[in-house]
């Protein structure tokens, strides 16, 4: 697990569940990963290495196409910094802030109408 740097803690392995209702989440910013990135930088900027750890099912290619998407679309900044240790961090912008209310709100819908979002999803791949 990567230490703590700048007071931020290492992100969990575990902050989202393989079985995570994330996709029954009626909307979408940008596409399947960028709600999960938004997540990950609510507590200040991380590396690309990091966000890796609890988005455990993206690959090197699509996290940076996210990534890519979000920065264009104006929720997230890349900052690279030189010097002896050259790196690169992700972070939110005040629009990208902005959006976790938002998405506090769809989670706790998509919390309460989880069996019913279950049953649906079922229900159409059964009819596919």
């Amino acid at each position: 697990m990567t230490k703590p740097r700048d007071g931020l803690a290492p992100l969990d392995p575990e902050m989202f569940d393989p079985v995570c209702p994330s996709t029954l989440v009626p909307f979408r910013v940008g596409d399947k990963w960028a709600a999960l990135i938004l997540r990950c930088l609510q507590e200040g900027p991380r590396r690309f290495s990091e966000l890796k750890v609890p988005l455990r099912g993206v690959t090197a290619k699509s996290l940076s196409q996210s990534l890519r998407r979000l920065e264009q679309d104006g929720f997230v900044v890349r900052e690279e910094y030189g010097g002896g240790e050259r790196r690169v961090e992700y972070a939110l912008t005040p629009l990208g802030r902005g959006l976790l209310g938002p998405l506090d709100a769809a989670c706790t819908w998509t919390r309460a109408h989880w069996d019913e979002l279950i049953d649906a999803r079922e229900a159409g791949l059964s009819r596919a």
